[in-house]
Order: structure tokens, then sequence, then C-alpha cells
């Protein structure tokens, strides 16, 4: 994971919640965070993903419901 993204996590209190998440979905974001060429669309997507981990039901602005454990 890129250092600007562990800090923004550990910023914001959401490690836990990016690490709760299922492998596919933590390298998406990883991906998908890098991939872009400007930096205000890497903050933007950066600032969607603390979002979505802070409410914890979705996932690339689709509905997730986590599985039970």
């Amino acid at each position: 994971m890129p250092t600007f993204m562990a800090e923004a996590l550990a910023r914001h209190g959401l490690l836990e919640a990016y690490q709760g998440r299922p492998p596919y979905q933590r390298n998406d974001y990883i991906g998908w965070i890098t991939s872009a060429k400007r930096e205000a669309t890497r903050e933007k997507r950066l600032r969607q993903m603390l979002d979505e981990l802070e409410r914890g039901d979705v996932y690339m602005k689709m509905a997730w419901k986590p599985r039970s454990r």
C-alpha cells in the first residue's frame, strides 16, 4: 500500500476498517486510486474510499454488506 494511503487511513482511524475488507476490495482501492493520472483525481478517489470505509456499507458506490463472522 502506498504511504499516502496508509497515512490517510491512520489519520482518519480507518485502518482497521480497511483491513477488515476482503482482499479483492483492498486491491481494487489501491489500483483505482494509484492509477489516477491527476493529483486531484487521486485525492477525490482517496476521499471516496475513506467515506465508504467510514460508512461501512458501501464499496465503489455500491451497497455492500460484510459477511457475518
